[in-house]
């Protein structure tokens, strides 16, 4: 079965063929670190977590390199250290601790390499020598600029003409560049400034610059698959592509291009002047983690998604079904296998999640829960293994279904209401079946076995 990707160089999808099916490499633009992420931070970190589970399950564990960066030095960031009156690692360490504690919370795996963008001002260095010798770019006023006329290829990801792509840059107007196209590669800093001695002088880097010299150190040359949010095809991907592709004589530098889609706000843009950009952090707090993770995945990669309460809530009561289920047969072992087919294809195609969610809807509906009862390890297990290839169903059903603080009040009226049906006193059991309900705690009684209780979604949040 083969993995078809949508290339957003080519515009069309296309069957994935790595260039070495033993080290298959993949990078993703990851955070600038000086603030806490959003939620709109979290889409690409989760959709393209379930390419790099899709890639290790094709390919093995071992084969897949998966780099994710940090933007640990940015203009951002001097401005928060330098209002904090703090060195900028005092900033950047803050906020990489808490993105990875954020992203754990979302189930998404740690990549192979998170490479820091401070830890290899050398390597950038060397990139930027080697674009300065092959007249790809030229030094002025402390500046290094890349030459966007010498790269005859610039504007075919993005796909802009000339005068848009100035435009869309927001490019500054200086007199020391040869073209208004032309962006930094490095630029000089202020003693009160971080930065690095360098054949130009005392300086920092740009930030395109930054990714392609990771890339180069850590993946090679040419990469498989480059991602990241639409946002970044231009003018981040673009300036990548071009500074990448010269320094490396014309070699290509990403056989796929992925992008994921914006993240609306109640379907207006987020933005903190309107007030409406929700940190994760903020979100964990309220809602369990998986929820948030299938909310993400509710719509294609691709697609704009709109965010909402009722947006987390419809994952989550998707979830409270799958859990239900899984709940029903806890008692039946399960073991390693893979998912159906039918999933898998959904995936194997573009990453199309909401396909793979329909299924496994379909794995838990009637007629699913009849062959079920035929063979309850076969559907236990391979739903197991479709929600790890997604990255959900990983608590215990008995924990999803039923935690809470009052978890032991709970059970303790379920408990009594068994005993005054035992006993026939059934207005007793009534009475507390209403309390239950009214606590919007769902009671099921089963022939021969203590009752199932649970909560649903809507009541705990």
């Amino acid at each position: 079965m083969y993995l078809f990707l949508y290339n957003t160089l080519t515009r069309s999808k296309q069957a994935f063929e790595p260039a070495d099916p033993r080290r298959v490499t993949m990078y993703v633009c990851g955070p600038t670190v000086y603030n806490y992420a959003h939620i709109g931070n979290a889409r690409p970190a989760v959709v393209f977590d379930v390419l790099f589970r899709l890639l290790r399950h094709q390919f093995g564990k071992k084969h897949v390199v998966y780099a994710r960066n940090f933007t640990d030095v940015d203009d951002k960031i001097n401005a928060a250290a330098a209002e904090q009156g703090v060195p900028i690692n005092t900033i950047t360490n803050k906020y990489k601790a808490i993105y990875r504690q954020d992203m754990g919370g979302l189930g998404v795996l740690d990549p192979s390499l998170e490479p820091c963008a401070t830890d290899h001002i050398p390597q950038m260095i060397n990139m930027i020598e080697r674009l300065i010798s092959n007249k790809h770019a030229y030094h002025v006023d402390g500046h290094v600029l890349f030459h966007v006329p010498s790269y005859n290829g610039y504007g075919q990801l993005s796909g802009r003409n000339r005068d848009d792509m100035i435009a869309g840059a927001r490019v500054e107007v200086a007199p020391y560049k040869k073209d208004p196209a032309d962006f930094v590669l490095w630029k000089p800093s202020t003693p009160k400034q971080p930065g690095w001695n360098s054949p130009w002088g005392r300086g920092r880097p740009g930030w395109h610059i930054e990714c392609s010299s990771m890339i180069e150190e850590h993946l090679g040359e040419t990469i498989d698959i480059h991602c990241g949010g639409h946002d970044l095809i231009f003018p981040h991907h673009e300036n990548e592509l071009a500074q990448s592709s010269c320094a490396h004589g014309g070699a290509t530098f990403a056989q796929v291009w992925m992008h994921n889609g914006f993240l609306t706000m109640n379907k207006e843009k987020m933005a903190k002047s309107v007030g409406n950009v929700v940190a994760i952090h903020e979100l964990l707090e309220k809602y369990r983690g998986e929820a948030i993770r299938l909310a993400l995945l509710s719509a294609h990669y691709r697609q704009p998604l709109d965010w909402s309460d009722e947006t987390i809530l419809q994952a989550w009561r998707r979830l409270d079904n799958l859990y239900d289920f899984l709940d029903s047969i806890e008692n039946v072992k399960s073991t390693e296998v893979d998912p159906p087919t039918a999933f898998t294809k959904t995936l194997m195609d573009d990453l199309n999640t909401p396909k793979a969610l329909a299924v496994l809807s379909d794995m838990v509906g009637p007629s699913a829960v009849k062959l079920a009862s035929q063979n309850p390890a076969k559907a236990k297990s391979e739903l197991q293994a479709a929600g790890k290839l997604l990255g959900i169903l990983q608590e215990k059903p008995d924990t999803w279904l039923r935690a809470g603080p009052d978890r032991d009040e709970i059970q303790a009226l379920v408990d009594e209401r068994e005993r005054a049906r035992s006993t026939k006193n059934f207005s007793k059991a009534d009475e507390i079946r209403s309390m239950l309900t009214d606590r919007k705690i769902e009671v099921r009684d089963r022939l021969g076995s203590p009752p199932r209780w649970l909560r649903r979604a809507a009541t705990r949040v």
